[in-house]
């Protein structure tokens, strides 16, 4: 087994509630990822990243976590948990879990006994409990789902949670936290894990009492690094596990500080999965993560899109392509057409790149994001905390097509728990399968090219056209990405193409084309 596998690893991200529903109950589980295991290894990933699959009441899509240390009975058991992590293993498929260090559940042991133990407890010191300003809460920061971070308990006092109120934040300057989540990490890793992807990683660190020092009160705080070098020197006791962050900053210099050599492996790259579809913006976030993260010895990674994201079938189709969590541009006009071919050029782009990249469940089918879905079968908290006028993020989690003309598309034997769109019929597994020029198609084929031609590396940018992105790869590989409007002279064998050329040798606009 390498030891750095992850440094050029195609990873396939697995919201498992809408991936595959084993049991018929209409929540995809354990079960069904270990019935389409093959699909995966024969897509041609190396390594599953899951989102959280620990006991939770569900009031954040399981990131109000209860118990870190087993599975949630919805997914299956922890036995189930870790025969699937050896099947995968024995497929050649590595699998990095989520773990939530910022908060847990209010259903959790430890909240429910800080709640019981009262003000001025030892139990309370593992949270941010504060008296508030009479009836006021503590400070006036805000919730990232929106409305107050604060909520008052019956003796009077105030607990601070950055996101739901079911969420509270842990208080890391407590040892108890620190020591409980490096045990939660040696748990998972004993039990064959190969990679931990760490929820919201820049904001454990807070003071609300704290006189405003210039920084952020809650996010990217000095200490959070200490942290982390803990994690990893953990981490480094087991050989060929990886720390992937999830670090939203838009200073790329205070990101290169979770790369050093003593704390994270990888930063999922978000300021690739905004940019809009410009050739100039995205040749300069592409210069931007190699001149941020090259000093640090840390590979790049190319996202499209997540399970907190509008997919990119959708945001490609819009007059405005970029992608910001403060403005999702629910409803705006999307050309579905133009959105697909844009999105398969993009997916020949980032499958280009060197270093890592992840794709998330239902990308490789071209699945758009579902605007229309019933008010009242809406989950995500965004959704009741922005008072209904954020839609949130259930639009791009709702189960995939497997098979079949009509719902549930072979995702299990009962209704799922959003429901599909009829028109997911010519979407499916089954149907793209059957089709050469398909989407997935298109995926397999590029996955295949890249394990074996691609992967960690380097780039050589060629000149090129306005409005067209031209690189060499060190194995001679050239991808050439067409954003322009008019259509551009490209020469070499085709190896493929994210749509048909004009017959004298021309890419057409919204096209990508892999050239030896």
């Amino acid at each position: 087994m390498s030891e750095t596998w992850w440094r050029g690893a195609a990873i396939y991200q697995v919201y498992l509630r809408s991936f595959a529903d084993g049991n018929g109950d209409g929540t995809g589980d354990l079960a069904g990822l270990r019935a389409r295991l093959a699909y995966l290894a024969e897509l041609g990933i190396d390594a599953i990243w899951l989102n959280p699959w620990y006991p939770s009441p569900m009031a954040d899509g399981g990131y109000d976590v209860a118990d870190y240390r087993g599975v949630h009975p919805w997914f299956g058991t922890l036995a189930e948990a870790e025969a699937f992590i050896g099947e995968a293993h024995g497929l050649g498929i590595r699998i990095i879990v989520d773990v939530v260090p910022n908060h847990t559940s209010d259903r959790s042991e430890w909240f429910r006994a800080a709640l019981a133990a009262g003000p001025g407890s030892p139990e309370r010191e593992r949270f941010w409990f504060r008296p508030g300003r009479g009836d006021a809460p503590p400070n006036d920061w805000k919730s990232i789902f929106g409305g107050p971070a604060w909520t008052r308990v019956p003796d009077g006092e105030w607990y601070l949670h950055l996101f739901a109120p079911e969420q509270p934040d842990f208080n890391w300057t407590h040892p108890e936290v620190v020591q409980e989540f490096l045990d939660v990490l040696r748990f998972w890793f004993d039990r064959g894990v190969d990679g931990i992807r760490v929820d919201s990683a820049a904001v454990l660190v807070k003071d609300p009492d704290a006189e405003p020092d210039g920084l952020d009160p809650y996010t990217d705080r000095d200490a959070v690094h200490e942290i982390y070098r803990g994690w990893r020197a953990l981490a480094d006791t087991y050989p060929g596990r990886v720390l992937v962050g999830e670090v939203w900053l838009p200073d790329q210099e205070r990101l290169a500080r979770y790369l050093r050599p003593d704390e994270m492996h990888t930063v999922f790259n978000f300021p690739f999965l905004g940019a809009p579809w410009d050739a100039g913006v995205l040749r300069g976030v592409i210069d931007d993560t190699f001149a941020t993260l090259g000093p640090m010895g840390a590979p790049a990674t190319w996202v499209l899109g997540n399970h907190d994201v509008t997919r990119p079938v959708t945001r490609y189709g819009r007059r405005d392509t970029s992608f910001d969590h403060a403005d999702r541009k629910h409803l705006a006009p999307t050309d579905p057409v133009l959105g697909v071919r844009r999105a398969r050029a993009a997916a020949l782009l980032s499958l280009a790149l060197p270093g890592g990249v992840y794709i998330y469940q239902g990308e490789e089918l071209g699945l758009p994001e579902v605007e229309d879905l019933p008010d009242e079968m809406r989950q995500d908290p965004i959704w009741e905390r922005s008072g209904r006028t954020d839609r949130g993020r259930d639009g791009c989690r709702v189960p995939l097509p497997w098979s079949g003309v009509e719902p549930p598309f072979g995702f299990g034997d009962a209704e799922p728990w959003l429901p599909q769109p009829a028109g997911w019929k010519e979407l499916t597994v089954e149907a793209q399968l059957a089709d050469p020029a398909s989407m997935l198609e298109l995926y397999r084929e590029a996955l295949r090219v890249r394990r074996a031609e691609l992967g960690d590396g380097s780039l050589t940018w060629l000149p090129s056209e306005e409005g067209v992105l031209a690189f060499a790869r060190d194995s001679g590989l050239r991808c050439v990405v067409n954003l322009g409007a008019a259509p551009v002279p490209v020469a070499g064998e085709v190896l493929l193409a994210s749509g048909p050329l004009d017959g004298d040798g021309l890419l057409p606009p919204d096209t990508a084309v892999w050239l030896r």
